[in-house]
C-alpha cells in the first residue's frame, strides 16, 4: 500500500511518499519506505526501521537513528526551526479541511470553541463558536450565503445551557409568522448549508485553507447542488482551494474538462489510477461517457 502527495507550499514543491505492508503472521501494518522531498532534494529517507534525516543548519553529514517500524516518521521528528521543511510540510497538514460530513452526526450543542472541523462534521457549532469567537466579523459572510438558500433566515443565536455548554438556534422570520428551531431540528441540508458557510468564512478570515470535500452534493436536492457546487468553487478562486469527488452529473457539470480528473481502479488490490480529463479521448461529453461505461 502506497501513499503519495506532492503540494506547491511556499512556492517550492514537496513530495512525500509513505508505502506499507503487512507481512505474513504480523497484525500490524509496518512502513517499508517514507521519504519527504522538497525541489526533488531529500529532506528525510526512510527504509523499514533505518531515518536518514538532512541537516538544515548549514552543517555537513545526515542524522541517522532507528524508529520502530510500525510508527510513521513524519509526526515523531523533531523540527530544527520554523524554516525547517519537515515543520512547514507538517504544519501545511495540519490545515488541511477533510471533509466527509454525516449531518445526523451535527449536534446543536458547544461545549467548546474550535477553528478546525473533524471529517464527520460533528463539531460544527463548535467550528462556528470558535470562528464567531476570534472573528466576530465572519457572522456577515455566513448569514449573508444562508440567506440565498433560506430567504426566511433572520439570525442564529448561541443560548448558554449551563457553566460551559450552549445550544446553537435558528430563528426564521416572514410576514405569516416566525419559527425558532435548535440546530439539531435542522434538515440534513440545511445542516450542510451551515457547513458550507463556515468553511467558506474560514477560508476568508484565517485561510488560506486547503480543503477536500466527499461528495459534497450528498442531502442536497438536485435544484440545490448547482448553487453549492458553484459558490464552493467561486469561494476558493482567488484564495486557499478545494477539491470534491463526486458521483453527480450535476456537480461534474459544473466544472470544466480542465479542472477535472478521474479516478478508476480494476480491483481493490490495485491502486487508484488518477486521469486528467483532457486528456481522455471521449466520443460525448463527460456525463453520457459515464452513462455509457466509457469511463
Amino acid at each position: 500500500m502506497r501513499f503519495e502527495l506532492e503540494v506547491l507550499i511556499q512556492e517550492k514543491k514537496y513530495h512525500y511518499s509513505l508505502a506499507l505492508e503487512l507481512p505474513e503472521k504480523f497484525k500490524e501494518l509496518r512502513v517499508v519506505e517514507e521519504w519527504l522531498e522538497v525541489e526533488g532534494e531529500p529532506v528525510y529517507v526512510r527504509e523499514l526501521a533505518q531515518v536518514s534525516l538532512r541537516k538544515v543548519n548549514g552543517t555537513s553529514g545526515d542524522a541517522r537513528f532507528l524508529m520502530d517500524w510500525h510508527l510513521i516518521s513524519l509526526p515523531l521528528i523533531q523540527v530544527q526551526s520554523e524554516n525547517d521543511p519537515v515543520h512547514i510540510f507538517k504544519t501545511w497538514l495540519a490545515q488541511m479541511v477533510v471533509l466527509a460530513p454525516i449531518p445526523q452526526l451535527m449536534l446543536g450543542e458547544s461545549t467548546e470553541e474550535s477553528l478546525w472541523p473533524t471529517t464527520r462534521g460533528g463539531n460544527v457549532v463548535d467550528w462556528l463558536a470558535g470562528l464567531l469567537g476570534q472573528y466576530p466579523a465572519a457572522y456577515t459572510a455566513i448569514t449573508s450565503y444562508l440567506s440565498e438558500v433560506m430567504p426566511d433566515l433572520k439570525y442564529f443565536r448561541y443560548e448558554p445551557l449551563g457553566k460551559e455548554s450552549k445550544r446553537l438556534v435558528v430563528h426564521y422570520a416572514e410576514e405569516a409568522g416566525s419559527l425558532s428551531l435548535n440546530f439539531d431540528e435542522l434538515s440534513d441540508g440545511e445542516k450542510c448549508f451551515f457547513l458550507c458557510s463556515i468553511i467558506v468564512a474560514a477560508n476568508q478570515t484565517y485561510g488560506p485553507i486547503f480543503c477536500f470535500w466527499d461528495e459534497p452534493d450528498n442531502y442536497l436536492s438536485l435544484a440545490e447542488v448547482g448553487h453549492f457546487i458553484l459558490h464552493l468553487r467561486r469561494a476558493f478562486e482567488q484564495n486557499g482551494q478545494i477539491i470534491m469527488t463526486t458521483h453527480n452529473e450535476e456537480a461534474i457539470r459544473k466544472f470544466s474538462n480542465e479542472n477535472t480528473w478521474v479516478l478508476s481502479r480494476r480491483s481493490h488490490m490495485e491502486p487508484a489510477q488518477l486521469r486528467p480529463l483532457t486528456e481522455l479521448a471521449l466520443n460525448s461529453d463527460v456525463i453520457q461517457s459515464l452513462l455509457c461505461g466509457e469511463l
